[in-house]
């Protein structure tokens, strides 16, 4: 019997162009899927006749229920190093291996400040007047230099997200529940004193977080309260770190200027969802992990954990 590898939320339908799939020769068959199945039932439909599913960060959950319903399913291949979507247990009791590739932390770093920016200079406001023949400038751009530029989090993302801030001449400071003094200093950096030091005092607040049980809810109404009404908020992070109610009211009733966001609560988002509609708002799709170095570097090694495995010997095993 051929082994089959399914790849999901192929959504630009170009998998199958950022890795030499054909190295796989006629041991394996590889399908794509460019829509997202979203209850488990779908995935059970969609993935009972497959030996290997390649997914795409954190997306879509492998629980026990779930790997328990593919019992043809034998090697499971997440982009990315830690997944914390997958039960690793319930993978292993049933002879599922897990395995990872590599992903850089610069394309989320870009688009952080791609958000940014776009937000304090009105770009896409300012972009569709133009085109629309609109009115010629109706935003008053909001400066970087010399204004607070506060991180939640300073590991890997979150230190070079400070040190673009630091080039456009920002103050940049950053806490987080474990952060210490000798790491700000390392980044050349401040500490804040407490998440609602860094809040209040903040022009721009970014969010560079593991989402965990104590990250989880991290901002909510009383700390979106602390933002001065000129403040802007990014998350590129994880969307449960962060009130999505308390948010949207915050935006809708004007608390805060405005807000740039590539995590939800649900993804993709159902085509009536609130942050949709909601104002002085700049959202984009998760595509914070999506470049073409990293689609190079995931699907190349995924193909190469394919090898590996069906060679038994597999590399970047997971769990």
């Amino acid at each position: 019997m051929q082994f089959r590898c399914a790849v999901l939320d192929d959504f630009q339908n170009v998998a199958t162009t950022f890795a030499d799939w054909s190295a796989l020769g006629d041991r394996v068959e590889v399908v794509t899927f460019s829509e997202h199945f979203a209850t488990e039932d779908d995935l059970v439909v969609a993935l009972t006749d497959f030996d290997c599913v390649v997914t795409l960060r954190e997306r879509v959950p492998f629980p026990a229920s779930l790997l328990d319903r593919l019992p043809r399913l034998k090697l499971l291949i997440a982009s990315g190093m830690r997944n914390s979507s997958i039960d690793y247990a319930a993978a292993k009791a049933n002879g599922v291996t897990v395995c990872g590739t590599q992903s850089s932390s610069t394309p989320p770093v870009e688009l952080t400040w791609a958000l940014l920016l776009g937000l304090a200079r009105g770009v896409v406001q300012e972009n569709n007047a133009l085109r629309d023949g609109g009115l010629w400038q109706s935003t008053v751009g909001a400066d970087l230099h010399g204004r607070t530029l506060g991180l939640l989090g300073l590991g890997k993302i979150g230190a070079l997200v400070a040190r673009v801030g630091l080039a456009f001449g920002m103050e940049v400071t950053a806490w987080s529940q474990n952060l210490t003094k000798e790491r700000v200093d390392e980044v050349g950096v401040s500490l804040a004193s407490s998440k609602e030091e860094l809040l209040a005092s903040s022009d721009f607040v970014s969010v560079h977080l593991k989402l965990s049980d104590r990250t989880r809810g991290l901002l909510g109404a009383a700390d979106l309260a602390l933002l001065k009404p000129t403040a802007y908020l990014i998350n590129t992070s994880r969307a449960a770190i962060v009130d999505q109610d308390a948010l949207l009211a915050a935006l809708h009733e004007g608390r805060i200027a405005g807000a740039g966001l590539d995590v939800f609560d649900v993804e993709p988002l159902p085509a009536d969802h609130p942050v949709r509609t909601a104002p002085r708002l700049l959202a984009t799709p998760h595509l914070g992990y999506v470049s073409r170095a990293n689609y190079d570097r995931y699907y190349s090694q995924a193909v190469e954990d394919i090898q590996a495995y069906l060679d038994g010997a597999p590399v970047r095993v997971l769990g």
